[in-house]
């Protein structure tokens, strides 16, 4: 008898300390390094002491050196929740079957590239990207990152749908920033005639005074198209607990501080799915970005 409850005593422990060591894991976030480093750190720090309060878990932002780093982190699950830009997602989702698009910022449902020019190049902004062929070609020019959905992906469907040829045929130099705050810097220096990136980081910069409008202006503007999101690894409930995801989700939902949505920049996160991105999906593909 002595021996069965002693026995029974080690199974109880070792139960307790299997309950304690789970729900002590703790929940690792990344996001696409789309800005300069340092203002992501300050941006997704504040997120994640939110998300900790918010899902009483110990919740940790880890960075990442390019947006493919973001996706082999989501993949090997070093991650379970990642700021995915619209391709990047894709690319994540594909990779990892049952993941899933929780939450967008309120702006990413129509999102916007905006192609910029250094002003030394005389080029007029225009309404119709057409219209701009003769003043583009032969210029040099930079997108941002490879994985960019706003920077790389949506730019070069434009330029090879209006233009008839691929960016190094209308170009003399093709580039690649690296981010978007670095190809608004490149082409206001001078270093590129003209370049692609995310709306939302050009009004952000414009609006706290950082761009010298008389070196660089926007001279066209993409229709709209969805883009970044908040994407979840399909099995966080096993590992965390029944109900894990959606309480992520609404915790991404209601976030509301001024300050934290202002960094992003967005006013505000409304539901997300999947299906909001076939669009990037499917023009991946027909661009051969996407296998």
């Amino acid at each position: 008898m002595a021996l069965d409850h002693i026995r029974k005593f080690l199974v109880s422990s070792l139960l307790m300390t299997a309950t304690v060591t789970a729900s002590a894991e703790t929940f690792v976030f990344t996001a696409i390094p789309d800005e300069d480093e340092t203002k992501l750190v300050e941006r997704f720090r504040g997120v994640a002491d939110y998300l900790s309060e918010e899902l009483d878990a110990e919740v940790r932002y880890i960075p990442v050196k390019s947006y493919a780093a973001a996706v082999s982190a989501f993949r090997n699950n070093q991650v379970q929740l990642a700021w995915f830009g619209g391709l990047s997602g894709v690319q994540a989702r594909r990779l990892v079957p049952g993941s899933e698009a929780i939450a967008q910022g309120v702006e990413d449902e129509a999102f916007e590239t905006y192609f910029i020019a250094n002003t030394s190049t005389g080029i007029e902004p225009a309404d119709d990207f057409a219209s701009l062929e003769d003043q583009l070609r032969d210029k040099t020019f930079t997108f941002g990152s490879k994985g960019s959905t706003s920077g790389r992906l949506m730019p070069e469907f434009y330029i090879r749908d209006t233009f008839g040829d691929a960016p190094e045929d209308v170009f003399s130099r093709v580039g690649f920033s690296g981010n978007h705050t670095r190809t608004l810097r490149l082409v206001e220096a001078g270093t590129y005639q003209v370049g692609a990136l995310n709306f939302q980081v050009w009004q952000k910069e414009l609006g706290d005074g950082n761009i010298d409008t008389d070196a660089v202006e926007v001279i066209w503007k993409t229709p709209a198209y969805p883009d970044y999101q908040w994407t979840i690894r399909g099995d966080v409930d096993e590992r965390f607990g029944d109900g894990f995801k959606d309480r992520v989700k609404q915790a991404l939902l209601n976030l509301d501080d001024p300050a934290l949505l202002e960094s992003f920049p967005r006013s505000g996160f409304i539901p997300a799915s999947n299906d909001d991105y076939e669009p990037i999906r499917k023009t991946a593909e027909e661009i051969g970005i996407l296998d």
